[in-house]
């Protein structure tokens, strides 16, 4: 009797001790697009289809940052923002779990758009967004960086709306939407 009751108990322990590994490996993966800096104190929130999250781990720096890896057309993709995004990334994660490919997204994201329900991100937020083939290629990459300027235009900016990453300055990107963000060059 005592070997039944054993057994269950330590079922249960390792397997507590491989989710625990599992959450840990997650918000290591998640924290690879944050800045050396700011990854010791920043939050993790996995990312449900439905826009919703879960706290892996409390942001004490007002960064927050997930895996967003199981997207459509992405391989590896890990992405930090300001905690008063993530309505904005859950938004955004909804639409892509829920479209074919990217051409469908970008579609549900011009009607939201138009209809006035695209959540804006907050002015002046950074996004750090690190892409790869996979989890090694990616480490080897610098981070994306963008600065979010919702609603805001070449006149309103002062800043061209025509770019490139080989360029030495930085460039507006779809101007005049909730989208609106500054391109950082060389990242």
């Amino acid at each position: 009797m005592k070997q039944m009751t054993v057994i269950p108990f330590l079922i249960l322990a390792v397997s507590a001790s491989l989710q625990a590994q599992s959450v840990e490996e997650e918000i290591a993966r998640a924290v690879m697009a944050a800045p050396p800096a700011l990854t010791a104190e920043a939050g993790v929130v996995r990312l449900a289809d439905d826009g919703s999250h879960e706290v892996l781990r409390e942001s004490s720096n007002g960064l927050v940052c997930y895996d967003r890896s199981n997207e459509p057309g992405r391989d590896f993709s890990t992405q930090c923002t300001n905690v008063g995004n993530l309505r904005r990334a859950g938004q955004n994660h909804k639409v892509r779990m829920s479209s074919a490919n990217a051409e469908e997204a970008n579609v549900m994201f011009t009607a939201q758009e138009n209809d006035g329900s695209r959540e804006p991100p907050e002015f002046g937020s950074v996004w750090y967004t690190l892409n790869g083939t996979d989890q090694e290629s990616a480490s080897s990459n610098a981070a994306h960086i963008t600065i979010a300027v919702p609603f805001s235009t070449t006149d309103t900016l002062g800043l061209p709306s025509e770019g490139s990453y080989s360029q030495s300055g930085s460039w507006i990107m779809e101007a005049g939407t909730s989208a609106a963000h500054i391109m950082i060059p060389g990242r």
